[in-house]
């Protein structure tokens, strides 16, 4: 699953950059997408922290 998400996190960031060069760093729609991918991020990082501590 984490190469699902590692897929949906490079869109998410991809969109995040295209977005800032278009609106600018402190657009709100540059804020949320931000908020977003660090949610992602977070959730991938969890992931990872449950399968280690399987693996253990």
């Amino acid at each position: 699953m984490s190469e699902g998400l590692l897929t949906i996190i490079e869109k998410k960031r991809n969109e995040l950059i295209e977005l800032a060069l278009i609106k600018g760093l402190s657009s709100q729609a540059v804020l949320t997408v931000s908020q977003e991918l660090d949610s992602l991020l977070n959730h991938y990082e969890n992931q990872n922290e449950k399968e280690n501590q399987l693996q253990k």
